[in-house]
Order: C-alpha cells, then structure tokens, then sequence
C-alpha cells in the first residue's frame, strides 16, 4: 500500500512561564501511515499526542519538519486549501462527541456531505444508511440529548465515516465510554473504515483498542517509539 501520511522530524514547543525556556512537546518526529492502515498513538497524559493530531490536521503548524498527505506538504498549503483537505479528505471522532445539540442525528451526520455540496437527498440517503449500518436506524431523527453515550459516540463515528475520508482521526474516540461499549463502537468504527478503505490514526489509553489496530506506537518524551 502507498504512504498515505509521511511525517518527518516534526518539532513541536509551548511557551513556558520562562519567556526563554519553551516547553518541547514533539521532538523530531517522524512516521508514516499507509492508506486503509490502522495506527494506534499511546502515551501518558501531557505526552503530546493531542497536539500530534492537531498537526497532522492542519489545525496547528510545526515549528520544524514536513507532513505530507498523499504527497502533498501541509506547510506549502494556503489556509483555505488545508480547510479544503481536511472536509474532503479527513473525518475526526474525539473523546466528546461535539455533536449539533439542536440538530438529529441525521443531520449531524449528513452534515460534511452537504458542506461538500451533495444534493440533500443524497446527502439523506447516505446518512441513514451509515447510521444504519452502526445499528441506529430507529433513531435518525432523535437529538443528541435524547440518546445514550453509546449511541452519541455511533453518531459521530458515522458522521466521520460518511463522506468516505481517507482518514480518520480519532483523538480518544471512547474515552467517555464503559468498556464493553467502547469495543463494541470501536468494532464497528473498524469494521465499516477497513470496507471503504479509509485509514485510522487513533490515539488513546485503551490497550485493548490499540492491539486491535495494524500497528502501534509510543509517543514519550517528545519521541514516537
């Protein structure tokens, strides 16, 4: 399979209390992610692998190094052509849902595709049937407020899923779950990125989600081991 993600010597610094003493977060860094692979990122707290993601999407720029999306360099994109990658190209899942309280859920998930423009019928269609297929059919017009944690975690993995990305970065994506229920998301969040082909960047504490992925990595003291 082809580098989907290429990562090199990525250098990442905070200010500290000390004007002249930068706190180092990511110290070059570098890794690579194929396309439809799943990596897992572990790592105490404060370790950095937040401010990893944010990298790689664009949401934060490097002090140093190159992240490269299918071989194209974030640091020589304008602002508008990284937000143009990141609707088309990314889906994101975080340990909170951040869904739309006032929306359903169906609406929350067709969301990306109607930002990409897709007719709203189509864009319908294709959220009930994702949502569907993660075992919520009978809740499409249900609001956030009105499912279980369960279900809101489903919700947002079908809204990250839907516009078929080429990946999807998951920042502790059940987190805020029982374990019977992360694995339970979380299998069906692997089951339905392996059918389309997207790949997973994870990051979490959870041992048992990590070893379900292709492979996995450190991050400590600024380093990916």
């Amino acid at each position: 399979m082809a580098d989907l993600l290429k990562v090199e010597a990525l250098t990442k610094s905070y200010s500290g209390l000390a004007a002249d003493r930068p706190i180092s977060i990511l110290r070059q860094v570098s890794m690579e992610l194929r396309a439809g692979e799943s990596l897992a990122i572990m790592g105490r707290s404060g370790a950095g692998k937040s401010t990893l993601l944010h990298l790689l999407a664009g949401f934060e720029r490097a002090d140093a190094g190159d992240i490269r999306w299918e071989g194209k360099s974030l640091a020589a994109m304008s602002d508008a052509d990284t937000d143009r990658l990141r609707n088309r190209r990314f889906g994101f899942v975080y340990q909170f849902h951040h869904l739309i309280e006032e929306c359903s859920a169906i609406d929350n998930v067709s969301l990306p595709l109607r930002i990409a423009s897709m007719k709203s019928r189509e864009a319908t269609e294709r959220a009930s049937m994702m949502l569907g297929r993660l075992g919520l059919a009978n809740r499409l017009e249900h609001r956030p407020s009105a499912l279980s944690g369960g279900e809101r975690q489903r919700v947002a993995v079908a809204r990250a899923l839907v516009h078929q990305p080429a990946c999807v970065l998951a920042d502790e994506p059940t987190g805020n779950l029982d374990e019977q229920s992360a694995l339970q998301v979380f299998g069906l969040f692997r089951e339905l990125a392996q059918e389309s082909g997207t790949a997973l960047l994870l990051v979490t504490h959870d041992h048992a989600l990590a070893k379900a992925c292709d492979r996995l990595v450190v991050l400590e003291n600024g380093l990916l081991r």
